[in-house]
């Protein structure tokens, strides 16, 4: 099984960040049942002030195979644009065990 997590800030000129948040949450939590070999998928969006990052998506899969195929496939790459246009300050950590 691999672990994926990963973090980011909400742009400044983000003028609704909750919403860019949400969004985010929406898009991201969707590919669960679109991309074989995710085991689960979820979006925290932060609510406490003693953390550095605005929101983070942690995910299992499989396998190391089926990380690398739910980051090349459509609705990843659709929802990323999306990301990257109001996220920023990206922080990955992948793992297997």
């Amino acid at each position: 099984m691999v672990h994926h997590i990963v973090m980011w800030n909400v742009k400044d000129e983000v003028e609704d960040k909750l919403g860019a948040m949400q969004h985010v949450k929406e898009l991201l939590e969707a590919l669960h049942d679109e991309v074989p070999g995710i085991l689960s998928i979820s979006v925290t969006i932060n609510e406490m002030e003693s953390s550095n990052r605005d929101i983070a998506l942690i995910s299992s899969f499989e396998t190391k195979e089926a990380l690398q195929a739910y980051q090349v496939s459509d609705g990843h790459v659709a929802a990323g644009k999306y990301v990257r246009s109001v996220l920023t300050d990206r922080a990955c950590l992948d793992y297997e065990v």
